[in-house]
């Protein structure tokens, strides 16, 4: 129809009223939409839409072909819809529904079902619809009203749409509707007419390409749930944008077929449009443009294709536009086939369409092809056109055969696969319709008889069977590691090549070899295989002899005759200097310069070619220095003698000697070289004794002990004639006094004397060296040289002195000390030979006499009872038997003593997993079913069982060791079954059950007569591929309001049943979910935890009932995050938390708040609108960015257009690989690391040597990581799918001024033995930045920056630094500016079975792990090798840019919750448009039934206002007061107020304020432990004054609990700190306020200065004077004990202990004083008398801590400034506990306990196990895990030394030793 554009207005309401389609006289409307779908074999449903008008029933009429047979039904008006249960497919179908009104009837919807042949559908290609699965075969013809296009020429159609908001969302709706008819009318198919799609408004969207849907059915899907854009207009960049993208070969756009553009638009275009169109249509597209309502018809002329009559469409409105349908169609499909006449140059009128071929047969079907056959079509055919594509979408291929043959091989396939086919019949001038079908594929042969074998060190050999047809074998190998696999090696080889070497290999490693069969481009199932490499050999046997105080031999037999030479490492102990030497092919070496006394570990590396075996280690102690030997005296006189020695040993530097009057005075020393024996003692009194004590000084600086001789200077005699001298003779003391041979009760001591004539005996004493014992004396004859004392108190130091007795008096004493052994533990326990049924423990003997063993073992992961059993005390190692599969147990070992037992050594051993894994259902039909699993390395069998859950009946059968799948026949349909697969070894021992539970079809059945009322719930739902790899917690939050309804709340179950059906795994190791339900509140529906199957999960889902009432979205929000994102409601540590919110209103309360503290936090939020949902608020609520977050839909049955795209967000958004985290606004990949180190706000305080500090703003949080604070999390919490291929680590800190010079991992995540994996390392001292890990080969590698940039981390002030990590390189950024990049091999993946820490040092201080001090304000690590370009450096002063950063994370105020006065009132707001839609009230209550009234006339229509913004508020009454309002500006700062009244007193807190200094005294002893004190408030700048003395550090205190606030101190310069705040806030540059906000909440201290804030990192500046005293640093090491000081006050009574035994009667010697114990509460009390001394006893248990001090009294008035603005308060908390435990549960076994193996497995030499006592002491889980080969135990405090460590501390020292020297011979060859 053509439109007159000069029309008058009365023509132009003729033109419109004339399009609209009037019923005839005497007829109502035809119905309309024809569906007929086939439900089985002998159903077909038969349905259609409504027609407009009034009408009471339908009549059908249907006739069949062949046979003519016609039936009629009639219909009721509420049913719309007929079920034919004699339906035979075979026959054509002929249907007429008529709507009936009494005597009036409509013209007749004519439609045709056809006949299905051979099994093929053949429907008519321009009507074929794809219905999601059911067969749809129709043809339509409504009696001239829907005009459909014939003809054969072909289009590529893209629809322009107009989505401003000027066309407002009901009208939108009446544009889909107009499209959907629009595309009925052409055929559309891929290789017939395609349309694509775009809109536009502001800027233009692709919403489908050309080549995006295939079907008219799709599109018209499509249609249906297009949603709306909205914006501006701009209608010329729109065409551009469609030229650009939609008409591209890649878009699907061809060549040599009409192109038409059709744009539909409602206003005029607020760009030109002019020179867009034309360049549109001169690249030869027809464009068509339709106006409605205010388009601007010129504009429309401009943009149309000539001629203007025939391609410009203007309506008055959009309800008119379904009226242009037709005439547009026509006109569109003329163009169509006058442009195809045009573009392949035949103006002759077309033929008519020729008949399809007949009967598609597809056979001979193999892997790579199949032959098409087909019934030849009528006529003179030419040729038949093949065309062949996958299903699941690719490239449509062809053939093309001669007209004579029927037949065609389809070659060149994917296996696997199936592929649509369609023949087309050629005729000279046409082709007919096609004739289509489908085959799938086979699967490819596999090799089999995988072998490996000729293994050595490096290499391995395998050989398979080959496989029929391949072109080729491809190899991949690689080791097997705890996680994934590492990176493969590859090897390709010919098809005639079968077996191939393996080079290259790690020694020692277990690798899977896995061999694909090649055919071309494709490869066939695997067949794997492992084995383990040949480690390389050790030195062996290694021995030490000649042993002296300065060297020792080593000597070791020969590792193999490849062994290039021998790597000796030697190292302290307890030392950290390692040295090595490498000496060659020798098999002995001398070390020297050794110390003495000192224990050595040494360590003898093999090394080979291929790398260094593991180290043969020993250790040995070296001797005392020898004394001087054969001490004497001569050459005495009345004032001088002379002693004389021989030298002990070559090394003597210096000999000591000293010599004092026995009789009493003062001593006098000298000191002589080593190489002087002799020395004359001079200036002496005549006849006086004097002791000579002479000791030998080496080189080392070690002191032999003394030997001593007593000597007395002779009288002088004067006669007249001669003088005679007299000397007495001399005293010696013994010599090489030994205490040896102790055990835990006795202890030898023995002698060697220098002269023995004259001694009469010896005295011998001992006493306790506490005192806390009487001393006791022995007197041993002058024959004995030794003497055994006993009993002795155990683990008990003695001073044991020998005293010579002559005849007159006393020779000199000789002392020494020993002590006695404690009731030692076993030490070192190990694991070894574990297998399925038992493990190997071992242990070292603990040194004192034993009488046995008692060894105690209990399942951890399943459930069982505790059994012990005992052994003897020559037994150091027990074979463990009958023990469960793939369970942990703990193991604990007590030595048995005659005085009682040790303590026990504890660790836990886990028996090897017998079963597969990754058993999967697959296949699933109504009778059948197949399973497949990863094989078991060691199995010889598997037996496979299926079980019916209904009745129990089963299938068994026996499989080979290399099976991996199985099917199952003659099952029943819809049937639960379960699979279980035993895994046996060749001796016969099964491991558990590994099952899994599938249910097969149902058996189709007919639809009842009549349509069910409800529609049955839907089978279980397949999870979709995007969502295997999802574990999350996952909430849905759904409006429950009174505007939602009944029949929509039905279909808002609908949605979450199938979105919640796509996830795979549900439960703990996979995704939970919970639903929650609001209207006024919010109501849990169940929770996380609640199900952890599918099918219950979708069962509860059914069976949530609809609430009702308002709505307040923000109150739910909340709700969700406290009640069900909890511990208790199920949420798991390291797992995504995702929310899902679907509403249809606006809240009637404030979502913006807890929306913001959701996504603040971490959490996900995806927001679902639809209806009269705010846009607004959805963005509000939803995570960034919107465009992945929010969805909106019209109404709900436009759900299934977003589903898709919804569950594949969720699904990427839920990896525990990179789950999405909130970050500078949006949501990314990545881990956020503070807050699952704990370092944020609200939880630092559990974490052990962690204070907040302010950052480099104030209002940013910073943690100062104490020296030792170790802070450490388990990988698997932090990573538990290890880390990605790339990812950049982002870390915003400061070094300190006590940082060490030793270089610290920032960062790094440990294996299970503490060994290194991935890191970051700072050396201080050569400052440079590390980064370290393995690569995909395993192989260690280190990459080290250095220069100026790296230089600035170093200086003291905060840094961002970035590390992008890729597969090729190492790029360092440092403050946003890139400095240095480096070639790296792409990283292997971790361990989750370790830790991750921060700021550990890399060598070890003492026996334990210690770490760095810094200050850490931000960590993250992004799954993206690019943040580091995206990153701002918001947080740096410096490089902050207000326009591009995100706002503060606190506002500048005192307080948050403060609330200014109302602000003036604004200017009256203009008029707004008409609000949404209100939620249903409240129900009132019920009154009494009134009278019908009449209906009341409808009040006047007031005119419709312009467009606006959605409202904002709901109209209604007048209602109460308001709820609190949104904070307000900052406001300017206001004069100092008046100090208020004293507030009330704090909460807790036991320490009162500390007191006011008292004077210096003298040092005292050490006393007990304090708590750490508050920081004092900072003053204003002093003068520098001179150096003070440096303290020694005292001994940490214990960690005191939080304490009250104490008094606010007085003001210290309080002017000063307001001017230097005010300046900070006003820079922006608060970064060195670390102590500011003491000043407000502390006690007074010493002023100290207040550091500025620094501009950018200087070079370090020259060293300046002394400056005054600063603050209190982080706890040191503990000191020595000072000097005795005046005695304290008495201390605090402690709680009494328990009742002792009575003591006998009598006087004994006083008790030796107690340790200190805690402060306690004061009392008073009085010593009692002294009791006799006891007889030894076993150590007792430490007291309990005294009571709390009482609350101190309330502080005075507080203050608070503007100028703070908000910061944090300081402070060290020091919690016991570093690790936390997030309540984890471990896994079920499915090997439930006693169905262990036969107990005759059991050995005989030890006894059988017995259970265990429940109240048995030993049953608590302390011990930690062991691995195969080396166990060790470790101890952890925050203190060095101290009680914790014990007897534990040699084991650790010496698996600490044994790290390092492994550690340093990986390092050794140097890849820094």
């Amino acid at each position: 129809m053509q439109l007159s554009v000069g029309l008058s207005f009365c023509l132009l309401v003729f033109v419109l009223v004339s399009f609209i389609p009037q019923p005839g006289q005497g007829q109502v409307s035809t119905p309309r939409r024809f569906r007929a779908k086939v439900l089985g074999s002998g159903s077909l449903h038969v349905s259609w839409k409504e027609p407009k008008g009034d009408f009471e029933s339908y009549k059908v009429t249907y006739t069949t072909r062949p046979g003519g047979e016609t039936t009629e039904v009639q219909v009721s008006k509420q049913e719309g819809k007929l079920v034919i249960e004699d339906f035979d497919a075979s026959k054509e179908y002929n249907f007429k529904i008529t709507a009936v009104n009494g005597a009036q009837e409509s013209r007749p919807l004519q439609a045709k079902h056809e006949a299905q042949r051979s099994g093929v559908e053949a429907a008519q290609p321009q009507r074929r619809e794809d219905s999601g699965g059911a067969k749809e075969n129709n043809e339509i013809s409504e009696d001239e009203e829907v005009f459909v296009c014939k003809t054969s020429a072909i289009a590529d159609i893209v629809i322009l749409v107009d989505g401003s908001w000027s066309i407002g969302r009901i009208n939108f709706r009446l544009v889909r509707a107009f499209l959907e008819n629009l595309v009925k009318a052409f055929t559309v198919e891929f290789d017939q007419t395609r349309i694509g799609l775009a809109q536009y408004s502001g800027d233009p969207r692709i919403e489908w390409h050309l080549n995006a849907h295939t079907t008219k059915g799709a599109v018209i899907d499509a249609m249906k749930n297009l949603p709306y854009k909205g914006g501006n207009t701009l209608t010329g960049l729109a065409l551009t944008y469609i030229l650009e993208n939609s008409f591209k070969p890649e878009s699907g756009s061809r060549v040599g077929i009409p192109k038409i553009g059709i744009l539909i638009t409602d206003g005029k275009s607020q760009d030109d449009v002019i020179p867009p169109a034309r360049t549109v249509k001169e690249a030869g597209i027809e464009v068509f443009a339709i106006g409605v309502k205010n388009a601007d018809e010129n504009e429309l002329k401009a943009i149309a294709s000539p001629p203007e009559e025939t391609h410009v469409y203007n309506v008055a409105d959009f309800s008119v536009m379904n009226d242009i349908v037709d005439g547009l169609t026509r006109t569109i499909c003329e163009r169509v086939e006058q442009l195809d006449k045009v573009l392949k140059g035949n103006t002759g009128p077309p033929s008519a369409p020729m008949a399809p071929p007949r009967d598609l047969v597809t056979s001979e079907v193999t892997a790579r092809s199949f032959r098409v056959t087909w019934t030849h079509a009528p006529g003179l055919v030419e040729k038949y056109r093949v065309v062949y594509y996958p299903a699941s979408g690719g490239q449509p291929e062809e053939k093309v055969v001669h007209g004579t043959e029927s037949s065609v091989v389809l070659s060149y396939l994917n296996s696997l696969t199936e592929y649509q086919v369609a023949v087309f019949a050629v005729y000279r001038s046409s082709a007919s319709e096609a004739l289509r079908g489908s085959a799938t594929t086979l699967a490819l042969p596999m090799v089999n008889d995988l072998e490996l074998f000729d293994i050595s060190h490096s290499t391995m050999r395998a050989r398979w069977k080959t496989a029929a047809g391949a072109s080729g074998y491809m190899i991949l190998y690689a080791p097997l590691t705890e996680g994934d696999p590492a990176d493969e090696k590859e090897v390709k080889v010919a098809d005639s090549v079968n077996e191939v070497e393996l080079e290259g290999l790690t020694p020692d490693t277990e690798y899977t070899v896995t061999v694909y069969a090649l055919y071309g481009e494709e490869a066939s199932d695997p067949m794997t295989s492992q084995e383990t490499t040949l480690p390389l050999n050790p030195a062996k046997n290694l021995r030490f002899s000649d042993v002296d105080h300065s060297s020792a031999r080593l000597a070791w037999d020969s590792a193999s005759k490849k062994v290039n030479g021998y790597r000796v490492m030697y190292v302290k102990t307890d030392g950290v200097q390692t040295n090595e030497v490498d000496v060659g092919r020798v098999n002995s070496w001398l070390l020297r310069n050794l110390t003495s006394v000192t224990e050595y570990t040494v360590a003898i590396f093999a090394v080979y070619d291929e790398g260094q075996a593991e180290p043969l280690t020993d250790s040995f102690t070296t001797k005392t220095v020898p004394e001087p030997l054969g001490l004497r005296s001569s050459d005495v006189s009345t004032d001088s003698f002379r002693v004389s020695w021989k030298h002990p040993a070559s090394d003597v530097t210096l000999y000591r000697l000293s010599w004092t009057p026995t009789q009493g005075g003062d001593s006098k020393e000298s000191v002589v070289n080593g190489n002087v024996n002799s020395y004359l003692i001079t200036g002496l009194k005549p006849l006086a004794e004097y002791e000579v004590l002479v000791a030998a000084v080496f080189r080392d600086e070690s002191e032999s002990d003394v030997v001593a001789i007593v000597e007395s200077t002779v009288a002088s005699t004067t006669s007249v004639a001669t003088t005679t001298t007299t000397a007495a003779a001399p005293r010696f003391g013994v010599r090489n006094l030994q205490v040896n041979e102790e055990t835990t009760f006795s202890m030898q001591v023995s002698w060697q004397m220098v002269d023995s004539r004259n001694v009469r005996h010896y005295r011998l004493s001992y006493v306790t060296a506490r005192g806390d014992r009487a001393e006791e004396t022995r007197t041993v004859p002058t024959g004995q040289s030794s003497l055994l004392l006993q009993p002795l108190l155990s683990d008990t130091e003695y001073r044991v002195t020998v005293t010579p007795v002559y005849q007159d008096r006393d020779g000199p004493s000789v002392t020494r000390t020993a002590r006695t052994l404690p009731l030692s533990a076993p030490k070192n326990l190990r694991v070894s030979e574990e297998w399925y049924n038992r493990f190997r423990i071992s242990w070292d003997v603990p040194p004192s006499p034993i009488m046995g063993y008692r060894v105690v073992y209990q399942p951890l992961s399943a459930p069982g009872p505790a059994l012990e059993t005992f052994v003897g005390e020559d037994v150091s190692t027990m074979l463990i038997v009958n023990l469960l599969s793939g369970t942990e147990y703990s193991v604990k070992v007590i030595a048995s003593y005659t005085t009682g037992s040790s303590e026990a050594l504890s660790g836990r051993a886990k028996t090897l997993y017998l079963g597969v894994t990754n058993l999967t259902p697959y296949q699933v039909r109504m009778t059948s079913m197949c399973s497949q699993w990863q094989p078991h390395r060691h199995a010889s069998v598997y037996r496979v069982v299926i079980e019916s859950l209904l009745n129990g009946q089963k299938q068994e059968t026996k499989l080979g060791g290399g099976a991996n799948r199985h099917c199952f026949n003659n099952l029943k349909a819809n049937t639960q079954y379960k699979i279980s697969v035993y895994a046996q070894l060749q001796d016969g021992t099964e491991g558990p059950a590994v099952t899994a539970t599938e249910k097969t079809l149902p058996v189709p059945t007919p639809a009842p007569t009549r349509p069910p009322i409800t529609t049955p719930l839907p089978t279980i739902p397949v999870a979709k591929e995007v969502c295997k790899a999802a574990k999350a917690d996952l909430v849905f939050l759904v409006d429950g309001s009174w505007s939602i309804g009944d029949e929509s709340f039905l279909k808002i179950i609908g949605f979450l049943y199938s979105t919640t059906g796509a996830l795979d795994r549900i439960g703990p190791n996979g995704t939970q979910v919970a639903i929650a339900q609001f209207s006024d509140d919010a109501r849990t529906e169940f929770k996380l935890n609640s199900y952890n199957n599918k099918e219950r999960l979708l069962d509860a889902i059914n069976r949530i009932s609809y609430k009702g009432g308002n709505t307040k979205t923000g109150r739910a929000i909340q709700h969700v995050k406290e009640n069900i994102f909890t511990a208790e409601g199920g949420v798991r540590r390291g797992i995504p938390k995702v929310l899902v919110v679907l509403t249809d209103g606006r809240s009637q309360d404030d979502v913006n708040k807890v929306s913001k503290e959701m996504q603040m936090e971490g959490y996900i939020v995806f927001a679902i609108g639809f209806a009269d949902a705010d846009y607004g608020e959805l963005v509000s609520i939803a995570s960034k960015p919107s465009d992945r977050h929010v969805f909106f839909v019209d109404d709900l049955d436009a759900f299934k257009s977003i589903e898709e795209k919804l569950v594949t967000f969720v699904c990427e958004a839920a990896t525990a690989t990179c789950p999405s985290v909130p970050m500078s606004g949006s949501t990314t990949p990545g881990f956020r690391m503070m807050e699952m180190f704990g370092l944020v706000e609200n939880r630092y305080g559990n974490v052990a040597g962690v204070s907040m500090v302010p950052g480099t703003f104030n209002t940013f949080p910073c943690f100062h990581l104490h020296s030792d604070a170790l802070v450490a999390q388990p990988t698997r919490f932090l990573h538990p799918e290890g880390l990605p291929s790339d990812y950049t680590i982002s870390m915003l800190f400061r070094l300190l001024a006590n940082t060490p010079e030793e270089p610290f991992a920032l960062w790094e995540i440990l294996n299970k033995n503490n060994e290194p994996l991935v890191g970051v390392i700072l050396d201080n001292g050569g400052k440079t930045l590390t980064f370290f890990n393995n690569d995909y080969k395993g192989e260690f590698q280190t990459v080290t920056f250095e220069g100026p940039d790296i230089k600035k981390l170093f200086y003291g002030s905060f840094h961002k630094l970035h590390i992008a990590i890729s597969k090729t390189s190492a790029r360092v950024v440092v403050d946003c500016k890139l400095v240095a990049e480096k070639t790296i091999n792409a990283g292997g993946n971790i361990t989750t079975d370790g830790l991750e820490v921060l700021g550990r040092m890399v060598r070890s201080r003492g026996n334990k792990d210690n770490s760095a001090p810094l200050q850490l304000q931000a960590f993250d690590i992004v799954c993206s090798t690019s943040w580091a370009n995206r990153d701002k450096c918001c947080e740096l002063p410096g490089l902050r840019k207000e326009v591009d950063c995100p706002a503060m994370p606190k506002a500048c105020t005192c307080t948050q919750d403060s609330k200014g006065p109302p602000g003036p009132s604004g200017p009256p707001g203009g008029p707004g448009i008409r609000g949404s839609r209100g939620d249903r009230g409240e129900p009132g209550p019920v009154g009494p039934i009134g009278l019908v009234g009449d209906t009341g006339l409808p009040g006047p229509q007031g005119p419709q206002g312009p467009q606006g913004p959605s409202g904002r508020t709901i109209i209604g009454q007048p209602g109460g007061p308001g709820e609190r309002g949104e904070k307000g500006e900052a406001g300017q700062p206001g004069p100092q107020g008046v100090p208020g009244t004293a507030g009330a007193t704090g909460r807790e807190g036991q320490p009162g304020a500390r007191g006011l200094p008292g004077k210096d005294g003298p040092a005292g002893r050490p006393g007990p432990s304090g708590i750490i004190g508050s920081p004092g408030a900072p003053g204003a700048p002093g003068t520098s004054g001179p150096p003070g003395k440096h303290g020694e550090l005292g001994p940490p205190g214990p960690p005191g609990s939080k304490g009250d606030k104490g008094e606010r101190g007085d003001l210290q310069s309080s002017a000063s700190v307001q001017a230097i705040a005010r300046q900070v806030c006003e820079q922006l540059i608060q970064s060195h306020m670390a102590r500011y906000n003491s000043i407000l909440n502390h006690v007074p201290s010493q002023p100290v200065s207040i550091r500025t804030v620094p501009g950018p990192p200087g070079e370090p500046g020259r060293a300046g004077s002394p400056g005054a005293q600063g603050e209190q640093g982080p706890p040191g090491r503990p000191g020595f004990p000072g000097s005795n000081g005046e005695n304290g006050q008495p201390g605090g009574r402690g709680l009494p202990g328990e009742k002792g035994e009575k003591g006998a009667q009598g006087v004994g010697v006083q008790g030796p004083r107690g340790p200190p114990g805690p402060p306690g509460a004061q009392g008073q009390g009085r010593t009692g008398n002294p009791g006799p001394s006891g007889r030894p006893g076993t150590p007792g248990t430490p007291g309990r801590s005294g009571v709390p001090g009482s609350v101190g009294p309330a502080g005075p008035p507080g203050y608070c400034d503007q100028n703070a603005c908000v910061g944090y308060n300081v402070g060290v908390q020091l919690p016991s506990n570093t690790y936390q435990n997030y309540g984890e549960v471990e896994e079920d076994d499915p090997y439930r306990y006693g169905g262990g193996y036969p107990s005759e497995y059991y050995q005989p030499n030890y006894p059988v196990p017995r259970p265990v006592a429940p109240d048995d002491p030993e049953l608590s889980l302390d011990d930690i895990e062991l691995r195969s080969p080396g166990v060790h135990r470790t101890a952890r405090s925050l203190v060095g030394g101290g009680a914790e460590e014990g007897e534990e501390g040699e084991t650790e020292e010496r698996m600490a030793l044994k790290r390092r020297l492994k550690r340093g011979a990986k390092e050794s060859p140097g890849t820094h």
